[in-house]
């Protein structure tokens, strides 16, 4: 059961805003709460930090809503699954 992924994503510039994208991804099965987080804009993509939270997250659909409105996966930076999230040691985060 999926608890919470992080995902490192690249997204287009153009097209729907990271506001409309969060919507998008919100409505995904098991999603309670998602956050984005713009880390690098160039020219044409923008790299995003895609937190989400919620129990048994549906992977093959929220990555289904992000190649559909243009994001590619980049990385999965964190991934926390089972009856609870274990938060990372402190040295991990700094």
């Amino acid at each position: 059961m999926l608890r919470r992924l992080i995902l490192d994503v690249l997204y287009p510039v153009r097209g729907e805003s990271i506001v409309e994208l969060s919507i998008h991804l919100s409505k995904v099965e098991g999603v309670e709460a998602v956050n984005i987080t713009v880390k690098e804009v160039d020219v044409d993509t923008q790299n995003i930090l895609v937190v989400v939270e919620g129990e048994n997250i549906s992977f093959k659909e929220l990555k289904e809503v992000l190649e559909k409105h243009g994001g590619v996966i980049h990385s999965v930076d964190q991934v926390s699954a089972g009856s609870r999230v274990i938060e990372p040691p402190q040295y991990l985060i700094e």
